[in-house]
Order: C-alpha cells, then sequence, then structure tokens
C-alpha cells in the first residue's frame, strides 16, 4: 500500500497540472459514474489526507480517491502516450487544454459534495504531512490500546494518517523494538521520539523519488525489503514475518538482533527468504 510520502507526491502532481484550469475532458470509467461530464468546470485544488486524494471542482464537487495496493495517478501532456498500464485499468480521465490526468487500477472512486468531505476522511488521525498533524494526539491515540501490537497501532490510519508497511518496520527499527511489542510496552523515552520520528521520515522522503531511511549512499531502506541480507548495523540476517489479524496480514521486518522484544508467535508463518523484493540498494 503506497505511503503517505507517495500519495503527498500523487496529489501534489495533480495539483500543479490541474488546478485553475478548465477540464476539456472527463472520463469515469466505472459504472457508477459513466454518465457524468464534468468538462467546463474548473478544477480548484487537489490536497491529500492521509492516504486519500481529494480533488475539488467549482460548482462543490470532490473527486475522492484512493491507491491503495495498486493505484496510480499520471499525468501526460498533449499528444502523449499514456504510460501506465493497459487501456482496461484506466479508471478516471481529468483532461485539460494542456496535461492529462490518467487514473489507472484506482479501487476507490468517488464524486461527492464538498461539503461531505468529513464522511470519507473524517475518520481519519492527525495527518504526518497535513496541517493538522498533532503528535501529542497521535501518540495518545497509538498508546490508548496498550495491549495492541505496536506495528498495528502505527498502521491504523484512525491514530495517526500515513504510515505503511514500510514505515512501520523502519520505525520500529528506529526506535529499537519489534512491531509486535504491545504499544503500552514501549519504553517512555521512545514513545516520546515516535511522534517525530514519524514525521521526520515522511517529510524528507515526500520530494524524493526513491523512499530513503539510513542515511547511508549504497543503501535505501534499514530492513523492509532485506530479508534474509544481514542488518546494516549487526549483521544478523534480517527475517520477515507476516503481522495482521489473518484478514490483512502483511509482512514485516525486523532485526532480532538490534530490535528488543516479542518475535512473531509460536507457529505464525514466517518467511526466511524474501518473497517481497526491492531494490534496497
Amino acid at each position: 500500500m503506497p505511503e503517505g510520502d507517495t500519495v503527498w507526491q500523487a496529489a501534489r502532481r495533480l495539483h500543479e497540472a490541474l488546478a485553475g484550469k478548465a477540464l476539456t475532458r472527463s472520463d469515469f470509467r466505472v459504472p457508477k459514474y459513466a454518465t457524468v461530464d464534468l468538462s467546463g468546470r474548473r478544477v480548484l485544488n487537489t490536497l491529500p489526507r492521509g492516504k486519500h486524494i481529494l480533488t475539488r471542482f467549482e460548482g462543490g464537487l470532490t473527486l475522492h480517491t484512493h491507491l491503495r495496493m495498486e493505484g496510480a495517478w499520471k499525468v501526460f501532456g498533449t499528444g502523449e502516450r499514456w504510460r501506465g498500464g493497459p487501456a482496461y485499468q484506466v479508471r478516471a480521465v481529468l483532461g485539460t487544454a494542456d496535461r492529462t490526468a490518467v487514473g489507472y487500477r484506482l479501487p476507490v472512486l468517488e464524486l461527492l459534495r464538498t461539503t461531505e468531505e468529513e464522511r470519507v476522511v473524517g475518520h481519519l488521525g492527525p495527518d504526518l504531512l497535513g496541517p493538522d498533524w498533532d503528535p501529542e494526539r497521535a501518540l495518545a491515540n497509538v498508546l490508548s490500546d496498550p495491549g495492541r501490537e505496536l506495528g498495528e497501532a502505527l498502521l491504523d490510519q484512525r491514530n495517526l494518517a500515513g504510515i505503511g508497511n514500510v514505515y512501520k518496520s523502519e520505525l520500529c527499527f528506529l526506535l529499537g523494538v519489534t512491531p509486535w511489542l504491545p504499544a503500552g510496552a514501549l519504553p517512555a523515552d521512545l514513545a516520546g521520539r515516535l511522534p517525530g520520528l514519524a514525521k521526520r521520515l515522511l517529510e524528507t522522503n515526500r520530494d524524493r523519488p526513491v523512499r530513503q531511511t539510513t542515511g547511508l549512499p549504497r543503501y535505501d531502506l534499514f530492513v523492509y525489503g532485506r530479508a534474509p541480507r544481514p542488518c546494516l548495523r549487526c549483521h544478523t540476517s534480517v527475517r520477515v514475518a507476516d503481522q495482521g489479524d489473518g484478514s490483512q496480514e502483511r509482512p514485516t521486518y525486523w532485526c532480532p538482533t538490534c530490535q528488543t522484544g516479542p518475535a512473531p508467535a509460536p507457529g505464525s508463518p514466517q518467511r526466511w527468504r524474501d518473497k517481497y523484493p526491492r531494490r534496497t540498494g
């Protein structure tokens, strides 16, 4: 699932391409909105809210999209060949005189009144890259269920908005605790560092084409996608296992030497060879 920085970048591309311009083309390729035509309406702005994207049009309409695992927004110039997937994966097209935004594989696409935006994003916690960021509230949310695994609490967008599976693993590594540690067992000094560290990671990467958490020239990430390669700090093999409630299990990476706390429960599926490869160096 795209992280908050990826969604922020997508929203910025849409805003820079469309804001202040009238649509010359509007094409929604989903049954519910197949007959809707927004041509002639001016695009007011596009902004991210956690992992949601809100594109507002004059007349009080908002297009709400969510990328989830596979979705993407691509922007092309006039006459430029679309490159983002086959035509049957296109879900939305918004065109102006000089730019065309194409939404591929969008699992969430809905038009709503701008006054109703809270219906789709009102449940979100403080946004790490938004104007509503509140570190005290975010930390209180994460710690509100002391028995919940820290990794799961960080992924819960109702606690704080913007952390995905990559930052969950990287943040726990930088804090020196495993993602299976109960949130209530997080030492006070580490809990105090958590909100600022999370925000710094996303802010540092929101303008970068390749996500980086290590500060090292040859390696992008400390643990995510690195199993079973050696930890960059201690050289122990990085491990990967599923974390989740069974319905939404996600590959979670950690170093058993650098990170203290519980490991996956005995008998839970563990992958000692990386089935989720990612270029990290």
